[in-house]
């Protein structure tokens, strides 16, 4: 079966607009059962140049969604779909994390009525994955534990679950044919070993080895593979990651460059000053020799008047 591949942020978006299918993906990833969900619009648009000089408008979806989970818990839930590694990544993560703390929006009311900060849990799906980490899936979970006695505690006071968050991480170029759980198969719509030789918009995936309770997740991208407005969108997706990566090129460049130049300036301020302390040498022996002149001319003097006298 040919499927639109979710790696694209246009196809990721249109898989996670059925909400039942976002349910049933985030209760995979998360390993409890979401029950309700709402996206919040996190969508912007920033310029970026390409390598022609010319800009592009790009269009950033940060997913994120408010859940109720089946315990009753609430959580806000923040999805980054990265396809290749760039040194501003972390940065700019940690600056959507501080604004989705930091905003009012993401909070709720408790049986009581208060108004409390929703817990945030991040997933992150890297293309390019982490360093020395064989592994498809990373949970990152808190751990509460009293130092004195490395007892494990049980804590769900505000304090602690709005200033701290859980992870998952998913590494894509780990996936590799790994079927091991149920997770893992539903995941392989994301593992890029399956992608099309001719054309990498698309997945072949065989059905039959599919979980049949996720197919519908296959269906949905099928019906994004029909879609030509968002085949239009993963050329223009394409484009900016090439005009990303030629700009992170050009600034590595320009770095080598500097670099280079630095050089060559500090070997040139080098030569210059040892020019500098050649002359100033010269000069030493200049004056040395001219006061042993006027000492030889004093003595020629002294002399002369001494012969005078006589």
């Amino acid at each position: 079966m040919s499927v639109a591949n979710p790696i694209y942020d246009v196809v990721f978006k249109f898989l996670l607009d059925d909400e039942r299918i976002a349910r049933m993906l985030l209760s995979a990833l998360l390993g409890r059962e979401v029950v309700e969900l709402s996206f919040v619009p996190t969508e912007t648009r920033e310029p970026v140049a390409r390598p022609d000089g010319t800009s592009l408008l790009v269009l950033r979806m940060d997913f994120a969604a408010k859940v109720l989970m089946e315990d009753g818990s609430r959580k806000l839930v923040l999805i980054e779909i990265q396809k290749a590694r760039d040194t501003s990544d972390i940065q700019r993560f940690r600056r959507y994390l501080g604004t989705s703390y930091a905003d009012p929006r993401n909070s709720y009311r408790d049986a009581q009525g208060v108004e409390l900060p929703l817990p945030i849990l991040t997933i992150y799906f890297l293309g390019e994955g982490l360093k020395g980490l064989d592994l498809p899936v990373l949970r990152v979970d808190r751990r509460c534990w009293d130092p004195a006695t490395g007892d494990e505690v049980r804590i769900a006071d505000p304090f602690v679950e709005a200033l701290t968050h859980d992870s998952v991480i998913i590494q894509m170029n780990r996936l590799k044919d790994r079927r091991r759980t149920d997770l893992e198969r539903l995941l392989e719509v994301f593992d890029q070993g399956v992608a099309s030789h001719t054309d990498p918009h698309f997945l072949d995936i065989l059905e039959v080895n599919f979980p049949e309770r996720y197919r519908d997740v296959l269906r949905r991208l099928k019906l994004a593979y029909s879609e030509p407005g968002l085949r239009v969108k993963m050329d223009l997706e394409d484009e900016i990651l090439h005009a990303f990566q030629e700009r992170a090129r050009e600034a590595a460049d320009l770095r080598i460059g500097l670099s280079s130049r630095d050089r060559v300036i500090s070997d040139q301020g080098k030569a210059l000053a040892d020019k500098d302390r050649v002359i100033e040498d010269k000069d030493r022996l200049i004056e040395d020799k001219n006061r042993l002149l006027e000492d030889k001319d004093r003595t020629i003097v002294e002399l002369l008047r001494r012969l005078d006298a006589t």
